[in-house]
């Protein structure tokens, strides 16, 4: 099954098949997995990396994604390419003479995964070609929110979330009661819109603005909590030990039950049931900015 993803910004390792540079790898940045490796193994004159270029086939095995933009998914990308010069990463020894490079990687990876700021943010890691797969070391497992995944993934463009609505609810209607007036949809629409006008905050008890970009809802189908994400960021990060700038997870204010606040932003994003895709949009505006301006 291929998962599609929406707003993809992900991290990959390629591992070489030739058996001329048998075991080199390659770490990268991409929005698209599937053209991403299309160009690596086509070359430098068709977009992929001149360290790559007339040295495959490569194969993508691994890729890390869930970033909150683009400039933190580059930042990911240049610390798992150059360990020893990052700061938070000066405690990984280096690569022993024996170890192979693709091990090499792996085990910076599995270090990057139980430091901050990464050690927090709702990453999955998802092996692409599961024969290369390894486990990871002892102690050094990636935090319980983040999902070991497998099977190919891809990013596909789709209309805007403005464009989905109306055609949902064009759909909808269509396939409702034909002898409908327009009197009977104008009621409908004005009864649902005072419905969400006068919806409120379950944790600040103040009005949330209709068809607004930072309120949350509950994951469980049977929750009807909406929150502002700062208010509902605000509740999980003064149950959690220690001083963060995001949450990991916390309990619903309404229903009680635990959620991970990677897919509450994933539902908010509209792909967390489906994991269908809006766009492959490089902008860099975001839930974590909004965090951060706090």
């Amino acid at each position: 099954m291929v998962v599609e993803i929406e707003k993809f910004f992900g991290c990959y390792l390629l591992l070489n098949l030739n058996p001329d540079f048998k075991g080199r790898t390659y770490i990268g940045f991409t929005v698209d997995p599937r053209r991403r490796i299309n160009q690596h193994n086509k070359g430098s004159k068709y977009g992929g990396a001149k360290r790559t270029s007339g040295k495959g086939p490569w194969e993508m095995v691994l890729i890390v994604y869930g970033f909150p933009n683009k400039v933190s998914a580059l930042m990911f990308e240049w610390a798992w390419q150059h360990p020893r010069l990052c700061k938070r990463l000066k405690h990984v020894p280096g690569k022993r003479k024996t170890e192979k490079r693709f091990l090499f990687d792996l085990r910076v990876l599995s270090n990057m995964l139980k430091v901050g700021p990464w050690c927090r943010l709702p990453l999955t890691i998802q092996w692409l070609k599961q024969e290369h797969m390894r486990e990871f070391e002892d102690g050094l497992q990636p935090p319980v929110h983040m999902p070991i995944a497998f099977g190919p993934v891809t990013s596909i463009k789709m209309h805007s979330k403005t464009k989905k609505k109306l055609s949902k609810k064009s759909n909808k209607n269509a396939e409702s009661n034909l002898e409908e007036t327009e009197e009977d949809r104008c009621s409908e629409d004005m009864v649902e819109m005072t419905q969400r006008a006068n919806k409120r905050c379950d944790v600040c008890s103040k009005r949330l603005q209709p068809d607004s970009t930072s309120t949350l809802s509950c994951v469980h189908p049977t929750c009807s909590m909406k929150a502002h994400m700062l208010c509902l960021a605000g509740q999980f990060l003064r149950h959690s030990a220690g001083d963060f700038l995001l949450p990991v997870d916390g309990s619903c204010p309404l229903c009680k039950k635990n959620v991970l606040w990677g897919d509450l932003i994933r539902k908010k994003e509209g792909c967390y049931s489906t994991l269908a895709v809006c766009d492959d949009d490089d902008t860099d505006d975001h839930w974590a900015e909004e965090l951060r301006a706090q």
